[in-house]
C-alpha cells in the first residue's frame, strides 16, 4: 500500500519525467514528412527509384497481370491465391448481394448540393448499423466486414452516379468482375473488354499506398480499438480533401479550361508566371515519375482514342515537360487518371469516390493489420504557446 507521502513523491516524479521527455531534443517534422509512425508489411515506396510494391510485388507486375480481385486477396491474406482459393474468392465477393434498402433510399433522399464524397462517407457510416458483424472484433468478422465494404462501397458510387444523372439505381449482376460490375451499375450497360480492363488495372493501381493521410486516418481510429466502419468513415473523410483524393478533378477541370492541345504551351507559361498551383505533380514521397503514371497514361491514350478524345495526352504532355523542366516535378497518380476516367464517360465528380472504391481494400487490410498488433496511436506535439500565463479574473480582463 501507498501512504500519502509515497503517492506525492510518486506523482512527482511521473511529473519530473513527463517533463523531460516533453523537454527533450526530439526532432520535428511539419506534417510528419518522413518520420516512421509504425511497421507494415502490406506496402512498400522506394520514392528515389519510383518502385511501389504490395507485399513484395512490383506495382508493374501486378498491372500487368493481375486482376483486382487477386490484388485485394494478396492484401488481406498476405499471398497470391491459387485458382481455387481465386474463385471461392470472388464468389464471396459477389454474393454480398444488393446494399441495404435504407442505404439505398439515403442515396436517393440526399441533399442535392451534397458532393458524392459527402453522400460515400455518410453511407458508409449507415452501413454499420445493418451489419450483423458490427460489434464482432475477431479477424473473422472483420474479414466479412472488409468483403462488404468492398462490396457495397462500389454500389453507393454507382448509385450516387446514377441518381444525380436522373437514373434508376442498377443492381450488381453475379457473373461480371469487380471492376465490370462497377462499370455496369453506372452506366446500365455490360462494358466492353477494354474498358473492363482499363478500370481493373486502374483499381489496381490505386489498392494501396502505404500510409498516406486517409489510410492513416483509418489506422488511428482502429488504433483506439474502434470498429471498421468508423476506421473506414474517418478514411472517406481524408481522402475527399483536395490535397489528398480530390487533386484528380482539379486536373480534369484544369484540362478543360486550356481547351486544346494548341493553347497548352501558352496556358502553362501564363500559370507558371503567375504562381498558378498545377493538379497532379508532386508526390510527399516519390523524387521521380510515380510508377502508376507509367500505365495511366498508357491507359487514357488508348481510351482517349477509343472515344475520339486524343487530345488529353498530347495537353498533358506539354504540361508535365514544362513542370519537370521549371519545377523539377513529375506527375502523380491524378494526372493521367483523370482524364482515363474523363474518356470513359465517368463525371468528374465521381473520379475522388471511385479512389475509395479502389482503396478500400488497402484500407481494410491496414485496419486487419493494426487491429492484430494494435498499440493506440498517440503522437506528441511541439508546444509553441505560453508557459507562464498569469490569471486574470474575468472583470479585469481587456479584448484582445
Amino acid at each position: 500500500m501507498y501512504n500519502d507521502d509515497s503517492v506525492q513523491k510518486l506523482s512527482i516524479s511521473v511529473d519530473e519525467e513527463r517533463k523531460g521527455k516533453s523537454m527533450s531534443n526530439q526532432s520535428f517534422a511539419a506534417g510528419l514528412e518522413d518520420v516512421i509512425a509504425g511497421t507494415s508489411d502490406i506496402c512498400f515506396i522506394d520514392g528515389v527509384e519510383g518502385r511501389l510494391l504490395y507485399r513484395g510485388y512490383d506495382i508493374h507486375d501486378l498491372a500487368k497481370s493481375a486482376t483486382f480481385e487477386e490484388v485485394v486477396y494478396l492484401l488481406w491474406y498476405g499471398a497470391l491465391p491459387t485458382h481455387a482459393q481465386l474463385a471461392a474468392f470472388s464468389k464471396s465477393l459477389r454474393a454480398v448481394g444488393e446494399l441495404p434498402s435504407p442505404v439505398i433510399q439515403f442515396i436517393k433522399t440526399a441533399p442535392k448540393t451534397a458532393v458524392p464524397m459527402e453522400v460515400l462517407r455518410t453511407a458508409i457510416s449507415l452501413l454499420a448499423n445493418y451489419d450483423a458483424d458490427a460489434h464482432d472484433m475477431s479477424r473473422e468478422a472483420n474479414l466479412r466486414k472488409s468483403l462488404r465494404l468492398t462490396s457495397y462501397i462500389a454500389q453507393i458510387v454507382a448509385a450516387i452516379g446514377r441518381v444525380r444523372a436522373g437514373k434508376d439505381v442498377v443492381m450488381p449482376r453475379t457473373d461480371l468482375s469487380h471492376a465490370g460490375n462497377f462499370l455496369y451499375m453506372l452506366f446500365g450497360k455490360e462494358p466492353d473488354g477494354l474498358d473492363a480492363q482499363a478500370f481493373d488495372v486502374a483499381l489496381t493501381l490505386h489498392a494501396d499506398h502505404e500510409l498516406n493521410a486517409s489510410t492513416f486516418a483509418a489506422r488511428v481510429t482502429a488504433a483506439t480499438l474502434s470498429d471498421m466502419h468508423s476506421a473506414i468513415t474517418s478514411a472517406v473523410g481524408a481522402l475527399k480533401g483536395p490535397l489528398h483524393g480530390g487533386a484528380n478533378e482539379a486536373v480534369m477541370r484544369m484540362l478543360l479550361e486550356i481547351g486544346s492541345p494548341e493553347q497548352s504551351a501558352a496556358w502553362i507559361r501564363s500559370a507558371l508566371a503567375n504562381k498558378v498551383k498545377i493538379s497532379g505533380f508532386g508526390h510527399r514521397v516519390y523524387r521521380t515519375l510515380d510508377p502508376r503514371a507509367v500505365h495511366l497514361k498508357e491507359m487514357s491514350a488508348q481510351l482517349g482514342q477509343k472515344y475520339g478524345q486524343p487530345q488529353w495526352v498530347p495537353m498533358q504532355e506539354t504540361i508535365q515537360q514544362a513542370i519537370l523542366d521549371q519545377k523539377k516535378l513529375y506527375p502523380n497518380v491524378d494526372y493521367y487518371s483523370a482524364t482515363a476516367y474523363y474518356s470513359m464517360g465517368i463525371p468528374i465528380d465521381l473520379f475522388t469516390p471511385i479512389f475509395a472504391v479502389s482503396r478500400i481494400s488497402g484500407w481494410t487490410a491496414h485496419v486487419l493489420e493494426q487491429y492484430g498488433n494494435n498499440r493506440i496511436i498517440r503522437p506528441r506535439a511541439e508546444y509553441t504557446g505560453a508557459t507562464r500565463a498569469t490569471w486574470v479574473p474575468i472583470d479585469e480582463r481587456q479584448e484582445a
